[in-house]
């Protein structure tokens, strides 16, 4: 299945789980079934290696779950440490406020920048991947402790617990096969993305522009609702992110790969966690 995600365009990949090695590759007509699902949409697998061979990948070349789940929580963990470096050493007091909030502000820039060039390349690159997640631990660790210090006390501890809820959640419904991840799911999952990041630019735009509150979605019902829609996003790119990862790991993809995996659900957990963090703050806001 080709996936709607960027980030993991090169992870629509087909491994024969009969072969007698890991990583042993073979050819994949299109609409091919492995585990009740369509595989990938490709005539032929994208990782196999060019010639008339089957091409054998060795098992310590070909990626598994253990390096999906290490790399992740190495990046995972490089957003939580400069998160929580970044609140502790940026004060959002009055005196500091300005500093703190340029410092985040050009720490999302360089985040955006390293992701936006990790996302066109054609192999992972640890080094980007650290790098993105750093800067973006900058920039949540000040949003962070702004919210919490001005806005509603607390409500960081919420916003954690909810982003492992969702996850959880969506892990969950994923390997029970309550959802269908298939072509159709990510053609509808990029459509509804692809709207829900125009609202948000339209949103700012107006903002800017004089438009005061915008179009309305950083309060009230209205923006507790697209926050929830936000957060149902979030939920839908993870579960393509399970399927593509599960497919590489069945198919034997490229070791290196895990990076790329460990970078997609850092982003879609980074969105989910700012979507959750929306709600919460705007509902204890509102009461």
């Amino acid at each position: 299945m080709r996936s709607s995600n960027p980030i993991f365009s090169r992870w629509d990949s087909g491994r024969d789980p009969d072969a007698g090695q890991a990583g042993a590759y073979r050819r994949e007509p299109v609409g091919a079934a492995v585990g009740g699902q369509p595989t990938a949409d490709y005539g032929t697998n994208p990782y196999a290696p060019a010639g008339p061979d089957t091409g054998v990948r060795t098992g310590s070349n070909a990626v598994t779950m253990d390096d999906v789940v290490v790399r992740t929580a190495t990046t995972l963990g490089a957003v939580v440490l400069t998160a929580v470096l970044s609140w502790l050493l940026l004060p959002v007091d009055e005196a500091n406020l300005g500093r703190s909030y340029g410092i985040a502000v050009g720490a999302a820039l360089v985040g955006f920048v390293l992701s936006l060039v990790q996302s066109f390349k054609r192999s992972p690159s640890p080094a980007l991947i650290l790098g993105y997640a750093a800067f973006e631990g900058v920039f949540l660790g000040v949003l962070s402790s702004t919210v919490s210090t001005y806005i509603s006390p607390g409500v960081v501890v919420q916003a954690v617990l909810g982003t492992f809820a969702v996850a959880a959640g969506t892990l969950i419904a994923y390997r029970m096969r309550w959802i269908r991840v298939n072509q159709r799911f990510a053609g509808f999952v990029g459509a509804a993305a692809t709207g829900f990041l125009l609202l948000l630019v339209a949103d700012a735009l107006f903002s800017a522009f004089g438009a005061g509150n915008g179009l309305g979605f950083h309060s009230g019902g209205l923006g507790i609702v697209f926050g929830l829609v936000g957060i149902v996003l979030g939920a839908a790119f993870l579960a393509l992110d399970f399927r593509q990862v599960e497919d590489a790991v069945a198919y034997g993809a490229p070791r290196e790969e895990a990076w790329r995996a460990a970078f997609g659900l850092t982003l879609t957990l980074v969105w989910i966690y700012l979507e959750v963090l929306r709600v919460l703050t705007i509902f204890n806001s509102d009461n």
